[in-house]
């Protein structure tokens, strides 16, 4: 394992790595707010839908 990180310190590609962490911690931040934000619209749909189902029922009153 030292033998492998010497071998990209020395070359210079040990930034290289470190991007490819950064970029791939970021997208799967972005990939799980995006499931999030999915699942909170569908909580938001399922409440209108009752409070319109609601209104409907108790309209005449």
């Amino acid at each position: 394992m030292d033998s492998l990180i010497r071998i990209f310190a020395e070359r210079g590609d040990l930034a290289h790595v470190a991007l490819l962490l950064w970029a791939g911690t970021a997208s799967l931040v972005a990939l799980r707010a995006l499931a999030a934000l999915g699942r909170a619209t569908e909580r938001l749909d399922a409440f209108v839908r009752e409070l319109a189902r609601f209104n409907a029922r108790n309209d005449g009153a």
